[in-house]
């Protein structure tokens, strides 16, 4: 049986790659076709410049095209969140899969999603549902951590049943919240692996 090929994809700088990165080593755990791709920044130079947006700490990782979500299995989704929602940049990635959405070709692939927000009732769970729309959509089959590792109750920072996520007044990821994005990883690649016998 071929391994699943799974798709961690992400918009962000900062602690939303460490977690990307967390999400994928869990996948590789049980497959060793994971790729990490990251949604092209579309705020303008001038924009860049003013929030000093450090764009260089991810120019090695590609970005996304709408070709990895076909190729992939499985995916794994992530976003900073904005008020509540996720980030226009990865909005307006996936409002771009008309085209997928239109042949099907995410019909059925496990998705799992990802967030931080700076407090800890700033949008973990709304941004998690927001990105969730677009599964429904499209006929993926969506992938919580659910309670299956005891850190979900125990987190007092990320993590939920909805996904994992990061609480962002700390820069560092808390070891519960890194458990959580690997297990959410492995999770998704289980899943997709289970689906392709």
């Amino acid at each position: 049986m071929e391994c699943p090929k799974i798709l961690v994809l992400f918009y962000g700088y900062g602690s939303i790659v460490d977690l990307a990165k967390y999400v994928a080593e869990g996948a590789k755990e049980v497959t060793n076709e994971v790729k990490l791709a990251r949604v092209k920044e579309y705020l303008p130079e001038e924009t860049v410049k003013k929030f000093r947006i450090p764009i260089d700490t991810v120019k090695d990782i590609p970005e996304a095209t709408l070709s990895d979500l076909e190729w992939a299995d499985g995916i794994v989704m992530g976003s900073p969140t904005r008020y509540g929602n996720m980030t226009g940049q990865l909005k307006l990635f996936l409002d771009q899969t008309a085209e997928l959405w239109m042949k099907g070709a995410l019909y059925g692939k496990p998705v799992g999603f990802f967030t931080e927000a700076s407090t800890i009732h700033g949008g973990h769970e709304s941004t998690i549902l927001a990105m969730a729309n677009y599964a429904y959509h499209h006929g993926m089959i969506i992938v919580p951590v659910g309670y299956g590792i005891r850190e979900v109750s125990s987190t007092t920072t990320g993590g939920s049943p909805y996904g994992a996520s990061h609480l962002g007044n700390k820069k560092e990821l808390d070891e519960n919240e890194i458990v959580i994005a690997k297990f959410l990883g492995k999770r998704v690649a289980e899943v997709s692996k289970k689906l392709r016998c």
